[in-house]
């Protein structure tokens, strides 16, 4: 079952939900935006010890 995550876009600010697998460990992927269709870099981190999941999402063109 994914696990929802709210952010912001990096293009337009807008608040995006992402439906994130944390049984599937970390992982990079694009995503459009839902609102601007911007691709954006997604990088999800999943703490083993925890449970916890972290995103960080960032422009495709950055580096």
């Amino acid at each position: 079952m994914p696990r929802w995550l709210d952010l912001h876009c990096p293009y337009c600010g807008e608040p995006i939900e992402l439906a994130v697998d944390d049984s599937a460990g970390d992982q990079d992927y694009i995503e459009d935006c839902q609102v601007c269709c911007r691709p954006i870099a997604v990088a999800v981190r999943v703490d083993e010890a925890t449970g916890g999941v972290r995103a960080r999402v960032r422009r495709e063109d950055e580096a």
